[in-house]
């Protein structure tokens, strides 16, 4: 084990595990939807829209895409779980703004697809036209700017 984990991950863990108690909440999410959203440690989905434990999935990857592996989860969410609606949140300051993929690829050498765009609103209709063309999916899907600068939602048409 790594420092880190030996003197702040598992403390904090036995921290919240003393105040967890024996939970029993159900597998499927009580709110009855799903999020997509950046990996971005600025953001907190649970806080910035109101979630318990076990209120809706949340799925988090660079850029808040709805990749191939995102669309998995959400058919799983969907069809297995119960949830009727989606959110699509970028984020102001995001990440994948700053960079080409042809770039990174080169200088790492490789060709694995990183999904940068250059425009962040163009990026959350994509991936919520993506959803709602899905035949497994609900119709009911909403995309949505995070401002990291203000903690505030912003609704992409």
């Amino acid at each position: 084990m790594t420092e880190l984990v030996d003197n702040q991950i598992l403390p904090a863990n036995e921290h919240y595990a003393a105040e967890h108690g024996n939970d029993k909440k159900p597998m499927p999410p009580a709110r009855k939807f799903a999020v997509v959203t950046c990996m971005d440690a600025r953001l907190d989905p649970a806080r910035f829209l109101g979630l318990e434990e076990g209120d809706a999935h949340v799925i988090r990857n660079a850029g808040g895409i709805v990749t191939d592996d995102a669309l998995r989860s959400l058919v799983i969410s969907h069809n297995l779980l119960g949830t009727e609606e989606v959110l699509v949140i970028g984020h102001t300051d995001c990440g994948m703004l700053t960079f080409k993929d042809e770039d990174v690829q080169a200088q790492l050498d490789t060709d694995i697809v990183l999904h940068a765009f250059p425009n962040l609103e163009d990026r959350i209709r994509e991936s919520v036209r993506t959803v709602s063309e899905s035949p497994l999916l609900p119709d009911a899907v909403s995309g949505f700017v995070y401002e990291v600068e203000t903690g505030r939602l912003r609704p992409v048409a």
